[in-house]
């Protein structure tokens, strides 16, 4: 029998990262694996659209609809959508509703916006409440197609832009920015003489291009996205936006003739209502990486002050 005690063996503890111990590496394996099935999930079915869109028609009609890894790439659905038919037009109509309408909605918010927040203006308290009221009670379908109705808006491009052109939620946000402002400023504009519009133009709209940029993005996606309006005002078929195409021809599995494109060669129809998603998607995501440095700062500062 040995006469010398046996030294017990202490455990290294790993260090600490951020007063926390570092995960094991099965939860590490666990995490790896559970993100990338939530990462192939949401991009399998992008790279779906995409690849159907491109790929040959024979491929298409082998694979009944869908290509994940097309043989070849072929754009003649692209060239069929954008030859001039309905696709076409629908997507001018839908870039002239988003420009134009998030242009009028960012300038009555900023003006609603502004004026709330001067002290001098008369019943200032009781104009918010009534902004906030509106918040959570809606007019209903049928007051609002009256009242687009009795203004002559219907079948025009107005009934898209004009009922949505002002978001209670919105005017809050940019409010709550405006009065985050520094007062001695704008007490020095008022005292040199500068009337309200200039120091709404030339002092609080240079000063909050981040909140105008966040606002200015949730209409665009607003106006972008919207179809219902069209399909309950529009008539005339000649002036639909491009997510009421995107719901008629792909939403409805509506056939695509060649009536309503103007192209000769009529490709596999999965192939034209792929590329209609992908026309439908694009223009609005090529929009978020120029706000992106404002998204960040705008959208905090609106909802810690909001």
């Amino acid at each position: 029998m040995s006469t010398h005690a046996r030294t017990p063996v202490r455990r290294r503890r790993r260090p600490m990262v951020g007063g926390q111990l570092p995960p094991s590496p099965a939860a590490t394996v666990v995490k790896a694996v559970v993100f990338s099935v939530a990462c192939a999930l949401v991009i399998l079915p992008f790279v779906g659209i995409i690849s159907t869109s491109m790929a040959p028609p024979e491929q298409v009609s082998r694979a009944g609809g869908l290509v994940l890894f097309p043989e070849r790439l072929d754009f003649s659905a692209y060239d069929a959508i954008l030859s001039g038919g309905i696709v076409t037009r629908a997507l001018g109509v839908s870039v002239i509703v988003t420009v134009c309408g998030t242009l009028l909605s960012l300038t009555v918010s900023s003006l609603l916006a502004y004026t709330l927040t001067r002290r001098a203006l008369p019943f200032r308290r009781a104009l918010t409440m009534l902004v906030v009221i509106s918040l959570f009670f809606s007019p209903g379908l049928l007051p609002t197609y009256l009242a687009v109705q009795s203004y002559g808006l219907l079948n025009s491009l107005a009934s898209l832009i004009v009922p949505t052109a002002l978001s209670a939620f919105n005017v809050i946000v940019l409010r709550a920015f405006f009065g985050s402002l520094p007062d001695d400023i704008l007490d020095a504009a008022e005292i040199d003489g500068a009337s309200e519009i200039r120091i709404l133009t030339s002092i609080v709209v240079p000063l909050s291009k981040a909140a105008l940029a966040v606002i200015g993005l949730f209409y665009a996606v607003g106006y972008w996205n919207a179809f219902f309006s069209a399909l309950l005002y529009l008539n005339d078929s000649t002036m639909w936006p491009l997510q009421l195409v995107l719901r008629t021809y792909v939403v409805d599995d509506n056939a695509i003739t060649g009536y309503d494109l103007a192209a000769e060669a009529i490709p596999a129809q999965p192939s034209l209502q792929m590329a209609i998603l992908v026309v439908s998607v694009v223009p609005i995501l090529l929009v978020y990486p120029w706000l992106q440095k404002h998204f960040a700062k705008g959208a905090l500062t609106g909802a810690i002050k909001g």
